[in-house]
């Protein structure tokens, strides 16, 4: 039979693990939100020539690991289109 500080500690290991693994999906979505307003920021300044659905698109999908930087030509060329 297990004895009560055995089962305080499984308990404190199990939370302590939940706590981990829900800050880091809460840090994603950080991440996430910051991707989306720079996609957004960059919309109002490249105007028509920025895709921000496809920028937003790759935010969700990367989960804000690469966050656009309107002024950096390499980090929203992806998103750049022609117009004709």
């Amino acid at each position: 039979m297990m004895n009560t500080s055995f089962k305080k500690i499984v308990f404190l290991a199990a939370a302590l693990a939940l706590i981990a693994m829900f800050g880091h999906v809460a840090a994603d979505m950080a991440d996430v939100g910051m991707c989306i307003r720079n996609c957004a920021q960059c919309k109002k300044m490249l105007g028509a020539y920025f895709e921000g659905p496809l920028c937003a698109d790759a935010c969700v999908k990367f989960k804000g690991k690469m966050i656009p930087d309107c002024e950096n030509i390499e980090s929203v060329a992806p998103f750049l289109n022609k117009l004709e």
